[in-house]
């Protein structure tokens, strides 16, 4: 009798502790589960208090599409295509590849055409917000500075302390040939909401 019930209890005890185990195994399989449902699931940063060593997994090759530009103020949002040639900038507004991508700590350039993405680009004013979205975050800058540069001026595309979106188009608007300016739109990173695990520190 004595060693049916030393055999019982040993049953009871391998049973909860094979219980407690399994549920741990479930704890832990669900936590993994929940981790890899989504991106808002992944830790995000504030890229403005990063350094300029910081830099998205990959660089895009030369007519992918690496983001989209949304700029309220004329009711627009353009494809952002790495490359400003021709055939780019068919498809949207084109990063220029000698500068940083949107969202890093400098100047991110983007250029596009007078009669296409950028007709109304002469209605922004400042302190209107931009918004960049990529697959490494999403970056919203404001306007401080609009000017009218000639076309070889180089200053557009200095580098900057700060993260800086820089908009570039012929000017004016409806000239007729080659224009002989270039319109200008400047604004500062103001928010960011970026995806660390598609960073890397360089």
């Amino acid at each position: 009798m004595k060693r049916s019930r030393i055999a019982l209890l040993a049953t009871s005890t391998l049973a909860i502790s094979l219980g407690l185990a399994t549920a741990g195994y479930a704890g832990i399989e669900i936590y993994q589960m929940n981790s890899n449902l989504g991106i808002e699931y992944l830790p995000r940063l504030d890229l403005t208090a990063q350094s300029k060593s910081l830099m998205p997994l990959s660089r895009p090759n030369v007519g992918d599409v690496i983001g989209s530009l949304s700029i309220p103020r004329i009711k627009k949002v353009i494809p952002i295509i790495e490359g400003t040639n021709a055939q780019e900038l068919k498809k949207g507004v084109g990063h220029y590849i000698g500068s940083v991508l949107p969202g890093i700590s400098d100047n991110s350039v983007l250029a596009g055409h007078r009669d296409s993405v950028f007709k109304n680009l002469g209605n922004v004013k400042l302190g209107d917000l931009l918004t960049v979205s990529t697959d490494y975050g999403t970056f919203v800058y404001k306007v401080k500075k609009i000017r009218i540069v000639e076309a070889d001026d180089k200053t557009v595309i200095v580098p900057t302390d700060g993260a800086v979106l820089t908009l570039s188009t012929c000017y004016p608007f409806g000239y007729i040939g080659n224009a002989p300016k270039r319109y200008i739109v400047q604004a500062d990173l103001l928010e960011s909401e970026a995806i660390q695990s598609n960073l890397v520190d360089v």
